[in-house]
């Protein structure tokens, strides 16, 4: 166990403000990052996608619920599990009280290609109440880089082709399901545009957790790659609240 150092509350409060000048520093970058990334361009969306949620079938659109902007978390669909991938689950059970967003004119849903009866008896399971919905038979996680295969499309992940993702030892990053975040703006008259997307790690500043252990000694005691369902860890934690 890394137990820090004992130090005098004198010493402990220098290296405090000094770290505290640093803190300032990284988020005035971070600052300066957002306010780039509202200012990217979007692109039109100009394939119709089928959804399947609690309401049946849904369009791109329809999953906006009538305000202006729409945030999908891409669920990596685990078959071998017929249920999600843990450390999906883990960044989904950070996602906090709607209200927040929906007063912003912001959606939030969750989307995945397990097939819908199976990933709605998941989201029992996982207590979840945000939306939810299944891309099963369509080309969004293809056309959105969430699930990869050469024999339907190029394979690119983060922004990298095959061949990048293979001499950066990132093999795993070229097949199968993948773990995403996606953006998307609607017109008035429905009309959708994608504005963002971000892969890899760059879903770790939607987990919540992570932040909060960052504020502790032991930190971060897994990698989000060994994250489990939240019902696993005892009988206490597998109850919705």
């Amino acid at each position: 166990m890394n137990r820090p150092a004992v130090a005098s509350r004198e010493d402990w409060l220098t290296a405090r403000t000094r770290l505290l000048a640093e803190e300032k520093a990284m988020t005035h970058r971070m600052d300066e990052l957002t306010e780039r990334r509202r200012a990217l361009p979007m692109v039109l969306v100009d394939k119709d996608y089928i959804f399947e949620g609690r309401t049946g079938k849904a369009t791109l659109a329809d999953l906006f619920d009538g305000r202006r902007q729409l945030i999908v978390y891409h669920m990596m669909w685990r078959w071998d599990l017929d249920a999600g991938c843990p450390s999906c689950a883990l960044l989904l059970d950070n996602v906090g009280h709607l209200a927040h967003l929906n007063a912003q004119d912001t959606t939030f849903a969750a989307v995945s290609r397990g097939p819908w009866e199976t990933l709605d008896r998941y989201r029992e399971r996982m207590c979840w109440t945000f939306p939810m919905y299944s891309s099963l038979g369509s080309d969004f996680n293809y056309d959105f880089h969430a699930t990869l295969d050469e024999a339907i499309a190029p394979v690119e992940y983060n922004y990298r082709t095959k061949a990048e993702l293979e001499a950066a030892g990132l093999t795993w990053h070229t097949d199968g399901e993948q773990p995403g975040t996606s953006v998307f703006w609607r017109d008035d008259d429905d009309t959708v545009f994608h504005t963002y997307s971000s892969y890899g790690r760059g879903g770790d500043i939607l987990i919540g957790t992570h932040h909060y252990l960052d504020l502790t000694p032991l930190g971060r005691q897994k990698h989000v790659g060994e994250a489990l369902h939240h019902d696993s860890y005892g009988a206490a934690e597998s109850r919705c609240h």
